[in-house]
């Protein structure tokens, strides 16, 4: 009798109507596996309390839409090409990010298929990985502190090219020049450089020597960080 109040209007007597308890059971697991996956994202990551609320219920939304196609090949293009039309206004998310959101959308296209087992070990297993590089830190720069982006900024009537490059090979592995940008209304340069320095140690005495060639204006010397728009 409860079941028919969930038949759909185009429904047959040929359709296979999902029990709704087999529905709810769906659902409450794909939220469990939602909220493993936020929390597991959590551990020792930087985040937005929207961006692990939307990681818990993705998976529970993805397992709905599963469900509803049930088997339909022409129900499962339609939904394919309608999310293709989504476009996310916000700032572009990193790897990191976009990694969890598929593994959101599996573990919720697994559990919509009906294989709860696989769905909560499949959240396990990831989460577990996910934890375990972040506690070794995979993938971070060895000597990360010598990694350095180096603002020096020079007047107008100094030819800069070339000018640093003693001090440079002095203090460093890598030089790069990355930018040059007028300031104070044209009548200045600053430079923008990325470096690897040899030693961290020296990085005041690189400074100085700078000050030097540089007409004791503003230097600038912050760690090195990459784009977050780049994966």
């Amino acid at each position: 009798m409860l079941n028919s109040w969930f038949r759909g209007i185009f429904d047959t007597d040929m359709t296979q109507v999902i029990a709704v308890g087999d529905f709810v059971l769906c659902i409450g697991i794909s939220l469990g596996v939602g909220l493993l996956l936020a929390f597991g994202y959590m551990y020792k990551t930087r985040y937005t309390i929207s961006f692990v609320t939307t990681l818990a219920l993705l998976p529970a939304v993805v397992c709905v839409v599963i469900m509803m196609v049930n088997g339909n090949v022409g129900a499962g293009v339609a939904v394919a090409g309608a999310f293709s039309l989504v476009r996310f206004r916000s700032v572009p998310g990193t790897a990191k990010e976009i990694g969890m959101l598929f593994l959101a959308m599996g573990a919720g296209l697994i559990a919509g298929m009906g294989y709860l087992g696989f769905a909560v070990l499949f959240a396990v297993l990831l989460s577990a990985v996910f934890v375990l590089y972040n506690q070794l830190d995979f993938g971070s720069k060895r000597n990360a502190a010598r990694y350095k982006t180096v603002r020096v900024t020079v007047p107008e009537d100094l030819n800069y090219t070339g000018v640093f490059e003693e001090v440079f090979a002095k203090y460093t592995t890598s030089c790069e020049l990355v930018t040059v940008k007028t300031t104070n209304m044209g009548s200045m340069f600053r430079l923008t450089y990325d470096v690897i320095l040899r030693d961290g140690a020296l990085e005041k005495d690189m400074i100085d020597d700078l000050r030097c060639r540089n007409g004791n204006l503003e230097i600038t010397v912050a760690k090195q960080v990459t784009v977050n728009t780049e994966l």
